[in-house]
């Protein structure tokens, strides 16, 4: 067995594809065996010429591109990346899912809405009653039956329907709908380099619109050009304009009498390659000679004014006489005038010198160039960053300022210091005079083709439609810095600048000075050429042009620029040749125009070579002699006479836009010799060196060593020349004296050397390989190999001409040297520094290795021959060598230079793929496995870092577009015989489409076995890397994580894509590849991303999420509860798959997107696998491995979740991958996974080409590479979102087939081994549960129920007689499908659950069990889902009453009916819990209906003592003590009620009637209903609590409560119970401190307490739906107000819904409220107590607790009034009883009685009375004495001027006997009360005596005085007797008949 670590020796391809031929079957297969013959082709690329005409003849002579192309790597990521765009052209007619979780938002929405736009009706308020709740149920709408539910069918019919339905509307590509691969990782990708063209900047298009002076007497003429100040470079040539009118023009009609259209331009284009803020556009404006100095010709259009016309008319009319005259003497010279200058910065720029308009693009600016001085002060530091000449909004701009031009300062140099003056604050140009004119331009950006435009050679550049419009002009941009671009057109231009000349020392009138220019071939005048460029408005060549004349200036500087187009072909005898003229501005007699005074010229070819740059030369006075031309007039030359003694007077510069000149003198020498070479032209004189047959080997040599030392910028712009010569050296060796010259090796280090300097030099302009484009794009486009053909020599003065023509061999040669194979050779024989050269760029020559090969094969004819035979044996073993090699430096080097290893790893990769399209493919398999061994020799030092170069080679390597075909998928797999199989072996098979693999193989085939990697060679070097990478024990492997599945997804997104693999045999032979991922995944599951988690823990350890509650418990976890109560307690969801943790091994977790990659992969396996082969490979799986199987399926489920359009509107792709690793890398950090060292040093390990860190200096491009791919618009993301979505919403239905196929397979297997199907089933039937609870689409939910039912069906006793856990995760999902917003999902939901039930009813398991579950799950379903809807809920639960009618067998059977009970109940609970969310801000109403629902679960022992717990928890919160510890006895009373069913225990409480000492109310906790459980059965009563340590605990917790409630008296009734326990246990330190807590409780006794205050709270009014007409006994916190009470209802009613609330005192009628008002009626009620109470009520505490009647009095008049005086004032009092006692569980209790006492007047005086009476009792025996209290009673008794005081109150009762007999007791009874009175007030003053000090004495005297007037106003009233009381009365008149009773 070969470890994965070693690599296996492959097969022979070439023989084994030889010996097994494809055969006659003409089916889709074929493909798989073999390459097309077409593979490999060649194509002619004609080169594309920008302009109409061709530049120049002799250039006619380029070939066409030879483009060699394999015609089928269009399917390779290579060149064809995985990206949006191609995403979404493949998800193009998906099928819209619906989504529960999208629909849900909206129809929320529109519920927002709509409670919005309408208040509540009085429909909308759901009753809640259990008549109500039946009626609403009854009347509701169902869903849609399903068709054939009902009916009896096949499980195999049953099965087939629903595959039948899955395959409908199915996608073929399953990761066409999954997320692109990241661009990041694909080290493959290798775009095809952009076609050489010619550079270009940023261009901007200049129109000149008009010119316009305030005077219009002579024609004035412009130039453009560009000017960089910081750089102090003039960077474009200049553009000529003529803006004069027709009249103006006609003056110079003689002078110009043919005018070319191509001078008549007024656009230009300008080309800015390097953007700055300190380019200036100077205008300069020339007008005709004329006799005057420049100031004085000025002057007119300074003083004048168009607006003074009549003023100066005569003058006028002679300015314009004298213009005339001089145009027609003068016309041909110009003079300087005025200049101006615009700041680009100003225009591009959003705060300008100039006002913008945001409304119009063409928007007209003016203003002063101070006014843009002014404004534009701010921009002076403005960086290069804010220079974007290529966006920015069109201007049209007026200059009204220029400056008049001075004589002496016209330099350029004068211009820069001006430019940069212009910039400053105080500028010495605002003090000078302006001209005044009105120059209107228009500025924008150039568009990409525009029309009617002249190249800077004046041709027409494409498109021109129509050769008569004026056009537009390019100029040629004069970069300020190097550019690095090839030249690709002919350009052969001459720029002369006479720059001064001084002739000061010049005898003679010498001073209107006139520089001719003129281009000579020869020495004769007529040799003068018409090469020079004209300027404006005349003919568009000229044999000679004139420099500006300055006026009576000896030593004048010029500005001209003099623009030639030169012949390719210079001999010695061209020339340029100065003439100097005085100009005589006034005609005089005998005086001619032009006097010549001076000749000087510049011979422009020397040694071979273009004579360019500055001169100073010196003058002849004279005209030069004959054959002057050759020399330079530095020579002195006898018999002339020069202008200062010989000296250097005239300043001139030279300079060449030339693409054959090169202008470099090593350049020059080498090309020089080469055409030496091909023209055998010896000898041959260069320079000071005579060039023979002897010595022209050394000297080429020489030459070709010495081409590192030019300047790189020439090198480059005449790249492709240089390369083809070289080439031609080394294919075609010259051949000197009859020897062969072998220069191979001095051009194979000259191309080493050059290709290495661009490298280093031009860093910006490679890919993220680290290729320069500028060489790939010439080894794609420019090379090809040189021809044999000979051309006619060209005549010896085209010698460079010729020279730079590309790749036409004129060498004499007897031989022809194969490219590939010479720098095969000279690479491995190469050493030092040549051979680091070539390393550094092996990329260069690997491609150029490829195409010389790829040419010769189709040259020579060589493709049909087979592969072994295409190369010759020598060759092949250099390749070898150099691999070998290659492999070995990568191996050594990788932690020297990390940058160089990576390129090196790379290039040999891209290498290896292009040679399995071209050479023997065993042997390209072999040298891949020479690669792995040389690498491997060194992992043990870094194992990460060469692990990550071994990814990125065999993922170059896998892109091959004949991937498939390379791994041979239809191979089976026997062992061979031998390393390559025999042809015995192999030809024994009767074709290669064998597909039947024996079962023994089968194992084989998904494993990493010996013969699958030697048959599928790249397939198994990935998977083993992979499996590799992913083993647990890898230090420091998120990096390799992401690299290895990257690869693998990225091979499976190619095969999805790839149209040849389409059909579905294919796709299962392709899947066959990579069988052996399926185990690896299994094994990697316990590092993967745990989807279904939300904790922070990622990996799916041992300890994952444990539920609250146990897995088998049937109660509702508490949780869900408390989520249901409306508690903020974090709910965390249980996961039934955990994975228990391998001993001893440190798991290192995959990133979440690492996981939902390598899922998906597994996924794709899965779904294009043979199922054939899947069945036999899962019947050897152990229980275990399937159920890890499922756990994986379980999974996936999580991971393809969909989460919705909002949630995928907030995720950027591009970030959101990148914050995912550095997560994962974080959490390593925190977790403590790596140390601090650890991470340091990986860290250094993963640098750019390891670890994602874009950090390194060489790849700066990347940057650049990627910005485009992060800049997106928001179109372009709006598209990408909505793509997306799609992809999600079907992308569930895949994974929904490919996980039912893997179910299938293992239900097959279940049903064929009976020992599996315990274990299997349940897990089967989880990953369907779990598929259901995500949020999937309705057709997918569609499916899983069809599957659900089936499954069911066939399997019953899974659910029914197995654990029931199952069955109740099921309901529960049928339950929240039952409440979704689909209505087909409802159908379904429905459906799947009355079916459940009826089987169940069928199979005759008991039903109340069933019930049980079905009622915890709505439970679980209502607090939990966010997405619940009661309307849909109650619909369906209205299709289940419907299929229960509808079922016609068992119509006669109990289980209708049971089904309608359950559903009522259901649907009883389900109203008050969706109402209870509504009033989650209503305490009381909250605790109602949570009392409710617990009431709901009385039969349900679990789930109420759930809600019991709840309810304290909330009474808890909120400070209610003493009803949280009445809910935790009522909870200890119903599990002593089940604990004594369940045994006897002596020492236990009975059930509830032990706790009746603690509470009355807590006997209905008794379980006397017929419908009760007994605790035996399964699942019931199995919580935590039923038991004696749960009981005791929860006795223990009410202790606690009625402690924190100062009810220390009940504390010991609770321990009473408890004690017992405790003694029977012997546990006597419980005993201890619980007597201990006695102690304390009995001590806290006597404190000052106080319990609770009462009211009475009555809702009125419909709005309060259930609550109308109610009236509750609230319990509110000691010393409440009743002001505080009535805002706090207040508050809350219209907070929750009832916007229109009024607080009222009375309501005497409900008539008088009115429909749309909602009335609140609150009062202040006391506990009422009957006098047999009394006496048991003795303390405080008994007075405050057990209370169930209460009292409230209200006064009242006869006639309506509230008050009126004593004899009429009545009193009711009414007294309320309520259901149950205080304190309860809640804290409001409904009344339930209500009965009312009126009191007569004189029953309402003696109450008062009694209470005084006792009030002054109080006050006088009150320990400790409080004399102030004492005192204000005592005033309030005895003061004779309190109104209604007892005084007043004798006066008017006791005055008169009533007439009435009836009241004569009452009159009795109110005398003795005064007389009780008097004698407590009489004790009173006593007690006061005593405490008063010598302060009081006057005051006690006056209340002895007023105690003394009392009792004598008294005394008469009071002793007065009733004669008829004493006399006998009968026995029935002791009746209380007095008072009248009124019971409600």
């Amino acid at each position: 067995m070969v470890p994965l670590t070693e690599v296996v020796e492959p097969v022979d391809y070439e023989e084994y594809v030889s010996s097994h031929p494809p055969g006659a079957e003409p089916g889709p297969l074929r493909q798989l065996l073999e390459f097309p013959s077409d593979d490999l082709e060649l194509l002619l690329q004609e080169r594309e010429c920008t302009t109409i005409e061709p530049p120049d003849k002799l250039f006619r002579k380029w070939k066409p591109a030879a483009l060699c192309s394999l015609r089928y790597q269009r399917y390779s990521t290579t060149q064809t990346p995985h990206n949006s765009e191609r995403q979404r052209e493949k998800q193009k007619g998906l099928v819209k899912q619906t989504f529960e979780l999208d629909e849900a938002g909206i129809d929320r929405q529109d519920e927002q809405d709509d409670s919005k736009r309408h208040s509540v009706s009085l429909d909308d308020t759901p009753r809640g009653s259990w008549a109500s709740s039946i009626f609403d149920l009854k009347n509701s709408t169902p869903d849609a039956l399903l068709p054939s539910v009902l009916e009896r069918t096949a499980a195999e019919d049953m099965d087939r329907r629903n595959a039948e339905n899955r395959q409908q509307c199915r996608h073929a590509d399953l990761l066409g709908l999954y997320p692109v691969p990241d661009e990041d990782e694909a080290v493959e990708r290798c775009a095809i380099p952009e076609v050489p063209k010619e550079h270009s900047g940023q261009r901007i298009m200049v129109k000149c619109l008009a010119l316009k002076f305030e005077i219009e007497i002579e024609p004035i003429f412009g130039s453009l050009a560009l000017y960089d100040v910081r750089e102090k470079k003039k960077i474009s040539e200049d553009f000529h304009f003529d803006l004069n009118s027709d009249q103006m023009k006609s003056l110079l009609r003689p002078h110009s009498p043919h005018v070319a259209i191509s001078t008549l331009a007024r656009s230009t284009i300008f080309s800015i390659t390097y953007p700055a803020p300190d380019i200036f556009l100077v205008i300069k404006l020339e007008k005709v000679l004329q006799q005057g100095d420049i100031g004085e010709c000025c002057e007119p259009y300074m003083v004048m004014k168009e607006s003074d016309s009549t003023k100066h008319k005569e003058k006028l009319e002679k300015l314009r006489a004298q213009a005339e005259q001089m145009c027609t003497r003068l016309g041909r010279y110009r003079m300087p005038f005025a200049w101006t200058a615009i700041h680009l910065l100003n225009i591009v720029s959003s705060v300008g010198g100039l006002d913008r308009s945001d409304s119009d693009s063409d928007t007209e600016r003016k203003g002063t160039w101070n006014e843009r001085k002014k404004k534009g002060f701010e921009r002076m530091s403005v960086g290069e960053d804010m220079c974007n000449f290529t966006n920015f909004r069109p201007a049209t701009l007026t200059v009204t300022n220029f400056f008049k031009q001075e004589g002496d300062r016209l330099s350029d140099e004068d211009l820069y210091k001006f430019l940069a003056d212009m910039r400053r604050p105080s500028s010495v140009l605002r003090r000078l005079r302006p001209v005044t004119a009105q120059l209107k331009i228009d500025i924008s950006p150039a568009p990409e083709a525009p029309h009617y435009c002249l190249s800077p050679e004046l041709l027409h550049v494409k498109p021109y439609p129509d050769p008569r419009v004026r056009p537009t002009k390019e100029v040629l941009e004069f970069p300020a810095r190097y550019v690095y671009t090839p030249h690709t057109t002919y350009r052969n231009l001459l720029y002369v600048y006479p720059q001064s000349v001084n002739f000061s020392s010049r005898q003679g009138s010498v001073r209107n000075i006139a520089v001719k220019v003129q281009f000579m071939a020869g020495e004769d005048p007529s040799q003068a050429m018409p090469v020079i460029f004209g300027k404006s408005s005349c003919a568009e060549f000229y044999e000679e042009a004139y420099t500006p004349v300055i006026y009576h200036n000896k030593s004048p500087e010029f500005y001209e620029e003099v623009k030639m187009k030169i012949p390719a072909n210079l001999t010695d005898n061209h020339h340029l040749l100065f003439t100097f003229y005085h100009i005589s501005c006034q005609p005089k007699q005998n005086t001619p125009l032009e006097t010549p005074v001076g000749y000087t010229w510049i011979p422009l070819m020397q040694h071979g070579r273009l004579r360019t740059g500055s001169f100073s030369l010196p003058v002849s006075v004279e005209k030069p002699p004959p054959s002057y031309s050759v020399l330079t007039p530095d020579v002195q030359l006898p018999g002339m006479k020069w202008v200062d003694n010989h000296k250097g007077v005239f300043n001139v510069e030279v300079k060449a836009a030339s693409s054959v000149h090169t202008q470099d003198p090593h350049l020059d020498k080498f090309f020089t010799l080469v055409y030496v070479l091909e023209e055998y032209s010896f000898p041959y004189r260069l320079k000071d060196v005579i060039i023979t047959e002897a010595n022209v080997e050394a000297e080429l040599k020489a030459s070709m060593a010495a081409l590192k030392g030019a300047l790189l910028d020439t090198c480059v712009r005449f790249l492709h020349q240089l390369m083809s010569k070289l080439i031609l050296l080394i294919v075609h060796p010259p051949v000197i004296a009859g020897q062969i010259v072998n220069l191979g090796r001095a051009a194979f280090e000259a191309m080493a050397l050059l290709v290495n300097q661009i490298h280093k030099n031009l860093e910006g302009n490679q890919d993220h390989h680290g290729r320069n484009n500028l060489l790939s794009s010439y080894i794609h486009y420019c090379f090809h190999l040189p021809t044999t053909e000979p051309l006619p020599p060209p005549p010896l003065h085209l010698v460079h001409a010729h020279t730079l023509l590309p790749f036409q061999s004129t060498l004499p040669s007897l031989c022809v040297v194969l490219l590939h194979e010479e720098l095969a050779l000279q690479w491995v024989v190469s050493t030092s520094t040549v051979r680091e050269a070539s390393l550094q760029q092996a990329w260069f020559f690997f491609q150029l290795m490829v195409k010389s090969m790829s040419h010769h094969l189709f040259l020579s004819s060589r493709l049909d021959l087979p592969r072994r035979q295409r190369f010759p044996d020598r060759f092949v073993d250099d390749i070898a060598a150099l691999v070998c090699a290659i492999s070995a430096d990568i191996a050594s080097r990788y932690h020297k230079d990390v940058e160089l290893v990576e390129r090196l790893n790379s290039s040999l990769a891209f290498f290896l793929n292009d040679l399995l399209s071209l050479m023997d493919r065993g042997f390209v398999f072999n040298l891949i496995r020479s690669y792995y061994k040389q690498v491997r020799l060194h992992t043990a030092q870094n194992p990460s870092s060469l692990t990550a170069l071994r990814m990125d080679f065999i993922r170059i390597v896998c892109s091959h577009e004949h991937y498939v075909t390379l791994n041979l998928p239809c191979a089976t797999l026997s062992p061979p015989a031998s390393p390559s199989p025999s042809t015995s072996s192999t030809t024994s098979q009767s074709s290669a489409f064998s597909c039947h693999v024996q079962d023994q193989g089968v194992v084989s085939m998904f494993e990493l076995s010996v013969p699958f990697r030697q048959q599928h060679f790249l397939s198994g070097l990935l998977l083993a890397e992979l499996s590799l990478i992913l083993e647990p024990d890898g230090e420091g492997m998120f990096f390799l994580h992401k690299k290895a599945i990257s690869a693998l997804h990225s091979l499976l997104c190619s095969h999805d894509a790839d149209p040849r693999y389409t059909d579905p045999q294919v796709r299962s032979h392709i899947a066959q590849l990579y069988l052996p991922l399926i185990p690896i995944v299994m094994e990697t599951l316990p590092q993967l991303h745990d989807f279904t988690d939300t904790s922070p823990q990622r990996v799916r350890h041992a300890s994952a999420l444990v539920d609250d509650s146990d897995p088998d418990n049937g109660t509702i976890s508490q949780s869900v509860a408390m989520a249901i109560a409306g508690s903020p307690l974090p709910h965390s969801k249980a996961h039934p798959f955990t994975l228990p943790s391998v001993a001893g091994r440190q798991c290192s977790a995959l990133s979440a997107e690492c996981s939902r990659t390598l899922l998906v992969c597994f996924l794709w396996v899965w779904k294009n696998a043979d199922a054939g082969l899947l069945e036999r490979w899962v019947s050897d799986l152990s229980v275990p491995q399937i159920n890890r199987l499922l756990d994986l399926l379980h999974l996936c489920l999580s991971c393809f979740e969909y989460k919705g359009k909002k949630a995928l509107q907030r995720i950027n792709s591009l970030t959101f991958k990148k914050s995912q690793d550095m997560k994962a890398r974080l959490e390593e950090a925190i977790l403590g996974t790596i140390g601090a060292r650890q991470e340091m040093v990986r860290r250094c390990r993963e640098r750019s080409p390891y670890g994602g860190q874009e950090n390194v200096r060489w790849r700066k491009n990347v940057t650049h590479w990627r910005q485009n791919a992060d800049r997106v618009d928001k179109s372009d993301f709006v598209t990408h979102l909505n793509a997306f979505t799609t992809n999600t919403m079907c992308y569930d239905m895949h994974l929904f087939h490919i996980v039912h196929k893997c179910l299938c397979v293992l239900l097959h297997q279940t049903v064929v081994m009976s020992e599996l199907k315990e274990s299997v089933l349940g897990g089967v039937l989880r990953v369907l549960l779990h598929s259901m609870a995500g949020n999937q689409s309705a057709l997918f939910l569609q499916h899983c129920f069809s599957t659900q039912r089936a499954l069911v069906y066939k399997f019953p006793e899974m659910l029914f007689e197995e654990d029931t856990e199952l069955c109740a995760d099921l309901c529960l999902r049928l339950l929240r499908h039952c409440s979704s917003s689909v209505s087909s999902v409802r159908s379904h939901a429905s459906a799947s659950l009355y079916l459940l039930m009826r089987q169940n009813f069928e199979i005759g398991n008991n039903f109340a069990r069933v019930k049980m579950q079905v009622t915890m799950s709505l439970s679980s379903l209502v607090g939990t889902s966010t997405k619940f809807n009661e309307e849909h809920l109650r619909r369906s639960l209205k299709t289940i009453l419907t299929y229960a009618e509808d079922d016609l067998e068992l119509r006669d059977s109990p289980f209708p009916e049971q089904v309608q009970d359950l559903v009522f109940n259901l649907h009883m609970i389900l109203t008050d819990t969706v109402k209870m969310k509504e009033h989650q801000q209503d305490p009381e109403m909250l605790i109602d209906l949570m009392y409710r629902i617990a009431k709901g679960y009385q039969n349900s022992p679990d789930l109420r003592l759930t809600w019991l717990q709840n309810m304290a928890g909330k009474h808890s919160e909120r400070g209610n003590h003493a009803e949280a510890a009445h809910c935790l006895v009522h909870s200890a009373a119903l599990v002593a009620e089940y604990l004594n069913m369940l045994e006897d225990c002596r020492y236990l409480p009975i059930g509830c009637v032990s706790f009746q000492s603690i509470s009355s109310n807590v006997l209905e906790e008794s379980a006397v209903s017929d419908d009760i459980l007994s605790p035996e059965e399964e699942g019931i009563c199995s919580g935590k609590y039923f038991s004696e340590s749960g009981l005791v605990g929860l006795l223990e917790q009410a202790a606690a409560s009625f402690n924190m409630a100062a009810m220390y008296e009940a504390i010991n009734e609770v321990y009473k119970i408890l004690c017992p326990i405790h003694e029977a246990n012997r546990d006597f330190k419980k005993l201890a401190s619980v007597h201990g807590k006695l102690q304390d409780a009995f001590n806290k006794v006597y404190n000052q307490r106080m319990f609770g205050t009462y009211f009475r709270v009555g809702f009125y009014g419909c709005r309060f739906g259930d609550l109308d007409e109610q009236e509750f006994v609230y319990k509110e916190p000691s010393i409440t107000k009743l002001a505080e009470i009535s805002h706090r209802l207040e508050v809350l009613a219209t907070l929750i819904r009832f916007s229109f609330v009024h607080m009222v005192s009375m309501l005497s009628s409900a008539v008088y409220v009115s429909v749309t008002q909602a009335y609140l009626q609150i009062t202040y009620v006391e506990p009422f107590f009957d006098t047999y109470e009394l006496k048991e009520r003795i303390t405080y505490f008994d007075k405050n607790y057990n209370l169930r009647t209460f009292m409230y009095c209200t006064p009242f008049t006869l006639d309506g009034r509230a008050h009126g005086d004593l004899h009429e004032q009545y009193k009711r009092k009414t007294i309320l009883t309520t259901s149950h006692a205080f304190p309860y569980i809640k804290t409001r209790i409904n009344v339930i009685h209500k009965e009312e006492i009126i009191l007569m007047p004189m029953e309402v005086a003696i109450e008062d009375m009694q209470k005084k009476t006792q009030e002054l009792a109080f006050a006088t025996h009150q320990d400790p004495a409080d004399s102030k209290m004492l005192q204000m009673v005592l005033q309030g008794c005895v003061g004779t001027t309190v109104n209604q005081g007892p005084l007043e109150v004798a006066q008017v009762f006791l005055s008169e006997i009533p007439e009435d007999p009836k009241l004569f007791r009452h009159h009795n009874k109110l005398r003795l009360c005064f007389k009780d009175l008097t004698k407590r007030c009489e004790d009173a003053l006593r007690k006061n005596k005593s405490l008063i000090g010598p302060d009081q004495k006057e005051y006690h005297r006056e209340l002895e005085r007023n105690y003394t007037k009392l009792r004598e106003a008294l005394f008469p009233l009071i002793n007065r007797k009733i004669p008829q009381l004493y006399r006998q009365l009968p026995l029935n008149s002791l009746s209380r008949s007095s008072f009248r009773r009124v019971e409600c």
